[in-house]
C-alpha cells in the first residue's frame, strides 16, 4: 500500500466529491467530514504558503504513483502535496477513527495487527516535523503543540488501555460530546484517594468472593470471575454514576459467569444465603414450584451509594440459554418507566452484561439491539457490558465470529463502544463513568466490552488445556486484577506501604472472615409498589379452575366504549373501507346488538381501560390486524394521521398501548414477558402475525412462559394470541403447534385455549385480570372466524356470566343423540354447517374451550346427559398434532374414545387446496356419519 494513502482508506474520488459537496453547502455532509474540511480549508488560507506560497494545492509533477485512485495529484487527497497542519489534521482523524486497532486492551497476549495506519509516515510526516508547532493541538484539547507532543496525546487517549469506536455517530452534538469526554477527560482521569480505595475494595471483595467458594467447595460448578474480577468494581461505579444522574431502579440481566459474585457483592445476598445453597441446606417449598440452580435465580435489593443515593437493584432470573434474558429486562424496565416513573426513563437503568462469544453468535441480541429506538420498546438507553474472556466454552473467538470485535452489533444504531483491558481497573472505572454519564445525558445504547481472560474452564470442573494449552499456560502465571492494582498503586506512591499493608490485612482478614462464616447483616429492603401489589396476589388452586370467576360489565360501560369505537372525529376523512366497517360496528353496537369477533375483543379491553387497568398489544400488524379486522387505530386518508379510538375514550382511567412490533417473535415476545412480569394489573398480550410463527419464539416458551413460575416463583399474566386453522392456507398458515403447548402444560402453570364464540373470547381476556393469581394464557385465534356470519354473541352476554370452558349442544334432544362430538375451534362451524344442511339429529357438538387446565369435572358431568350414546374427538390437525395425545393422557381412564382427524403427517397441512378441501369434507362425514 502506499505510504500516503488516506487514513480510512475511502476512494479518493468519493472523498474529492464530498469535498465538492461541503463547498457547495457546507451544512449538508456527515458533520465529521465537515470538521475535517474546515480545517483543510483554514490550513489551505493561512499555512498553504508554507508549502507553497499560493494557499492551493499545487499539480503534482511526478508520475501518478501506481495506486493513483487512492492518492490522484491535485485533488485533496494527494498527501505530498497538503500542507503539513491538514496532514496533521488527518492523522488526528485517524487515531479517532482507527487506533482502536492498536489500544493495549488484551491482558494475556499480543493484539493482532488490524493494520490500524496510523503511523505518521501515512500521512506524509516525518522526523523532520517533530518539533514542529501545529495548531491542530487545538483539535484534542493541548493548544497549540508540537508534532511530538500532539502523537504523545494521540497515544495515550487511543492507544492506552481503552479503544474506542465512536466516528460513526450521526448526531452532531452525541458525537461532539463524547469525543470531548475521551479527549479531554481520559487525559486528565485521576481518581481520588477515596475512590481508589474504593475500587481497591470492590477488588478485594471480587477476589474474596471466588477464593472463599473454590476454597470451600472445589470443583463444584459456579462459573467463576476470576480473570474478570474487574467487573464488580465496573458495575458498582456505573451504578453509582446513574444514581448521581437521577436513577432510581437499575434492573442487571446476565448469564451464568459471575452471577454468584455479583449477587454476593453488588446485590448484596450474603455469603450464608449462598453457602446453604451450596450446602443444599437451604430448604426450598417445593410446593411452590421445583426450583432452580443457584446461578439461575434472581434478586432484589436496595442499595446506598457513597453519594448517599439510594437504588433499588434487581437481578432477573434467567436460564441457561445465553442472551435470552435481553428482552425480559427490557420489557420490565419498560413497564416500570411507562408506570412507576411517568415516562421518565432517566429513573430507571438496564444493564445487560453479555459474554463474547454470546453477543456476537445469539441473534437475539440483534433483534433488542433493533428494538432500542422503537416506540413500542425503547427503553431510554442500555448499557451493554461484555465480559470479554476471549473464548466461548472451547471455542476460539476466530471460530465464534467473522467481525474484528463482539460487539460490532452496536454501530447498527450508532452506539459509542468502549473496549477497557480487565487488568486496568480505574480504566475500567473510566469506561464505567462515561458509560452512565453518555446514556443519561442521550438517553442511547453503549457498548463497553472489558477485554480480560476465563482463568479456569467453562465451569470448575472443566479441563481447558484441552483446546487452548498455550493460552492457558500464560493465564495460570497471570496475577489477577486486584494483585495489578495493588502494585500499582504502590509503585505511583498513591498509597503508601502503611495504607498498603493496612488494606491487604483487612482483604485477608475479610476472607477468613467468610470462610468462618462470620455473621452478615443482609441489606434492609422495602418492597416496590408492584411487588407490593404481587404479593397481594396468591398463587392458584386447583379449586379456581373448576369455574370461571364473574367478568359481566355493566351496559352503561358497553355505552362508554361502543361510543368510543364508533365515533370519527370531525375532519378526519377515512378511506371508504373504514368506514363501511365504522358503520357495520356502530349497527352492530347499537342496532342488532350482537358483536363479532373484533368489537367484543375492542369491547374487553375498554372495559379494562375503564376500570384503571392498562392494555398492551404489541406483535406485528397488530393495530390494523393481520387479517383487516381489529382496526384500533385508523388512519385518515388525506393525512395519514392515526386515531386511536380507545386512547380517546371518555372516562379512560387506565393507559391503552398497541404497537405495530419489529418484525421479530423471540425478542418481542421476551420483552412482552417482562413488561407483564413488572405490572400484574396490565394485560400484556403478543399476537402472532400467524400462529406458526411462534416457532421462532420457542426459547421464550419453554424457559420462561411455560415454566418461570415453577423455575422462579415468578407469576405472569401474558397473553399470547396464535391465529390457527385449517383454511387451505399451506403448512405454514394453518397450524399453530398447540400439541407444544400441551406438552408443556402441567400443575396449572398456563392457559391453553381454542375459542368459538366472542363472548367468551372477551371474557377470557378479562379473566386474565380478574382472578387472584396470574398465568400465560395462549389462545388458537380465529382468522376465517373473523367474518362468519354466525361467530356473533348477543350483548346480552356480556352483561352477565364468566369464561365457559366447556360449550354444550343447546340445539339437539339428549335424548335423540347417539354419537358425541367432542371438539375444538374453527372445526365446529364446519360440522354445525354440514349437521344443518343434512338435517342431521342424532349427533351432539360439544366444543372444549379451554383445553389445560382441562375442565374434566365439566365434560364428564355434561356427557352423562348422552346416555349410552358414542363418543368421539374431532379434530382438524393431524393424528399426531393438536389435542388427541394430550386428551387420551388425561381421560383414557374415564372417557374410551375414537378419534377423527388427518392421518398422521410430517407436516402440518397440505399445499393444494383441492386436498385440504377433500381432507376437510372426509373429516366431517366420519364425524356426522355422512
Amino acid at each position: 500500500m502506499d505510504k500516503f494513502s488516506f487514513i480510512a482508506n475511502a476512494h479518493v474520488s468519493y472523498i474529492d466529491e464530498l469535498y465538492a459537496s461541503y463547498k457547495n453547502e457546507p451544512a449538508a455532509i456527515d458533520p465529521s467530514w465537515k470538521e475535517f474540511f474546515d480545517g483543510f480549508d483554514f490550513a489551505l488560507t493561512n499555512y498553504g504558503a508554507e508549502e507553497n506560497g499560493s494557499g492551493k494545492p499545487e499539480l503534482a509533477t511526478k508520475p501518478v504513483p501506481k495506486n493513483g485512485a487512492l492518492a490522484t495529484p491535485g485533488t485533496i487527497m494527494d498527501m505530498e502535496q497538503l500542507p503539513k497542519e491538514i496532514k496533521v489534521r488527518a492523522l488526528i482523524h485517524a487515531y479517532r477513527s482507527r487506533a482502536h486497532l492498536k489500544s493495549k486492551t488484551n491482558p494475556v497476549r499480543e493484539r493482532r495487527d488490524r493494520k490500524p495506519m496510523v503511523d505518521p509516515e501515512y500521512f506524509g510526516l516525518g522526523q523532520e516535523d517533530m518539533a514542529t508547532v501545529f495548531q491542530a493541538g487545538n483539535e484534542i484539547g493541548i493548544g497549540t503543540a508540537t508534532l511530538t507532543e500532539i502523537l504523545a496525546a494521540l497515544k495515550t487517549i487511543y492507544e492506552g488501555p481503552m479503544g474506542f469506536e465512536y466516528l460513526y455517530i450521526r448526531d452532531a452534538e452525541m458525537l461532539d460530546w463524547f469525543k470531548t469526554k475521551v479527549e479531554k477527560e481520559a487525559l486528565a482521569f485521576n481518581p481520588s484517594h477515596d475512590e481508589k480505595k474504593r475500587i481497591l475494595f470492590k477488588l478485594n471483595q471480587a477476589v474474596v468472593f471466588e477464593n472463599f467458594l473454590h476454597t470451600k467447595y472445589i470443583g463444584q460448578k459456579r462459573f467463576s470471575l476470576e480473570g474478570g474480577e474487574s467487573t464488580i468494581p465496573f458495575l458498582d461505579a456505573v451504578i453509582n454514576t446513574a444514581a448521581q444522574f437521577g436513577v432510581e431502579e437499575v434492573m442487571i440481566g446476565m448469564a451464568h459467569r459471575g452471577r454468584l459474585n455479583v449477587l454476593a457483592n453488588i446485590m448484596g445476598k450474603t455469603y450464608e444465603q449462598i453457602f446453604s445453597e451450596f450446602e443444599g441446606t437451604a430448604k426450598p417449598d417445593l410446593t411452590m414450584g421445583d426450583g432452580d440452580v443457584k446461578y439461575h435465580m434472581g434478586y432484589s435489593s436496595d442499595i446506598v451509594t457513597p453519594e448517599n443515593n439510594k437504588v433499588h437493584l434487581k437481578l432477573a432470573p434467567n436460564p441457561s440459554h445465553l442472551e435470552a434474558v435481553n428482552p425480559v429486562v427490557e420489557g420490565f424496565m419498560r413497564a416500570k418507566i411507562d408506570h412507576a416513573y411517568k415516562h421518565d426513563a432517566t429513573k430507571a437503568l438496564p444493564i445487560l452484561i453479555h459474554g463474547d462469544a454470546a453477543v456476537a453468535g445469539q441473534g437475539i441480541v440483534y433483534e433488542v439491539t433493533q428494538m432500542a429506538g422503537l416506540k413500542g420498546y425503547n427503553t431510554g438507553g442500555t448499557i451493554h457490558f461484555v465480559i470479554n474472556n476471549q473464548v466461548g466454552f472451547t471455542t476460539d473467538f476466530d471460530d465464534a465470529r467473522t467481525s474484528i470485535y463482539c460487539t460490532d452489533v452496536a454501530k447498527i444504531i450508532d452506539a459509542p463502544v468502549i473496549h477497557v483491558n480487565g487488568d486496568n481497573a480505574e480504566a475500567v472505572i473510566f469506561a464505567s463513568r462515561l458509560a452512565a454519564e453518555f446514556r443519561q445525558k442521550f438517553s442511547k445504547d453503549i457498548f463497553v466490552d472489558m477485554v480480560c481472560y476465563r482463568r479456569h474452564g467453562h465451569n470448575e470442573s472443566d479441563e481447558p488445556k484441552f483446546t487452548q494449552p498455550e493460552l492457558y499456560n500464560i493465564i495460570s502465571k497471570h496475577p489477577n486484577p486486584r494483585e495489578i492494582y495493588v502494585k500499582k498503586l504502590t509503585d505511583r506512591g498513591d498509597f503508601d506501604a502503611k495504607i498498603a499493608a493496612q488494606m491487604d490485612e483487612e482483604f485477608r482478614q475479610l476472607l477468613q472472615d467468610r470462610l468462618n462464616m462470620v455473621k452478615e447483616n443482609p441489606l434492609p429492603y422495602q418492597a416496590t409498589k408492584f411487588e407490593r401489589e404481587w404479593a397481594n396476589l396468591r398463587r392458584s388452586t386447583s379449586a379456581d379452575f373448576e369455574k370461571s370467576p364473574d367478568t359481566s360489565i355493566s351496559a352503561d360501560a358497553i355505552q362508554k366504549v361502543a361510543d368510543a369505537l364508533t365515533f370519527i372525529p370531525k375532519g378526519f376523512k377515512p378511506i371508504k373501507q373504514i368506514e363501511a366497517q365504522m358503520k357495520q360496528r356502530k349497527d352492530m353496537f347499537f342496532e342488532t346488538k350482537e358483536l363479532n369477533w373484533a368489537s367484543a375483543e375492542l369491547l374487553a379491553y375498554g372495559s379494562l381501560l375503564l376500570e384503571g387497568k392498562t392494555v398492551r398489544l404489541t406483535g406485528q400488524d397488530v393495530q390494523r390486524g393481520t387479517f383487516s379486522h381489529r382496526h384500533a387505530v385508523i388512519h385518515d386518508a388525506n393525512t395519514n394521521q392515526p386515531y386511536n379510538s380507545l386512547r380517546e375514550m371518555k372516562d379512560r382511567k387506565g393507559p391503552f398501548y398497541i404497537y405495530n412490533s419489529l418484525l421479530s417473535e423471540y425478542a418481542v415476545l421476551g420483552f412482552e414477558y417482562g413488561y407483564a412480569m413488572a405490572n400484574p394489573h396490565s394485560l400484556t398480550i403478543w399476537e402472532g402475525q400467524f400462529g406458526d410463527f411462534a416457532n421462532g419464539a420457542q426459547t421464550m416458551i419453554d424457559q420462561f412462559i411455560s415454566s418461570g413460575e415453577s423455575k422462579w416463583q415468578k407469576m405472569n399474566g401474558l397473553v399470547m394470541l396464535l391465529p390457527h386453522g385449517y383454511e387451505g392456507q399451506g403448512p405454514e398458515h394453518s397450524n399453530a403447534r398447540p400439541e407444544r403447548f400441551l406438552q408443556l402444560s402441567a400443575e396449572y402453570n398456563m392457559v391453553v385455549a381454542n375459542i368459538t364464540e366472542p363472548s367468551n373470547f372477551f371474557h377470557m381476556l378479562r379473566r386474565q385480570l380478574a382472578w387472584e393469581f396470574r398465568k400465560p394464557c395462549i389462545v388458537m385465534s380465529p382468522k376465517s372466524l373473523l367474518r362468519h356470519p354466525k361467530v356473533v354473541s348477543p350483548i346480552s352476554e356480556f352483561t352477565s356470566g364468566g369464561f365457559r370452558e366447556v360449550l354444550p349442544d343447546t340445539t339437539v334432544l339428549a335424548s335423540d343423540v347417539k354419537r358425541v362430538v367432542l371438539c375444538s375451534g374453527k372445526i365446529y362451524y364446519d360440522l354445525e354447517e354440514a349437521r344443518e344442511k343434512e338435517k342431521i339429529k342424532n349427533v351432539a357438538i360439544v366444543r372444549i374451550e379451554q383445553l389445560h387446565p382441562l375442565p374434566k369435572t365439566q365434560i364428564l358431568d355434561l356427557l352423562k346427559s348422552y346416555q349410552g350414546a358414542e363418543v368421539v374427538w374431532v379434530q382438524e390437525e393431524p393424528e399426531n398434532m393438536g389435542y388427541w395425545n394430550y386428551l387420551l393422557r388425561l381421560l383414557y381412564k374415564e372417557l374410551p374414545m375414537n378419534l377423527i382427524a388427518r392421518k398422521p403427517s410430517a407436516s402440518p397441512a397440505t399445499g393444494y387446496n383441492k386436498v385440504h378441501v377433500e381432507e376437510q369434507k372426509n373429516i366431517v362425514s366420519q364425524a356426522l356419519k355422512i
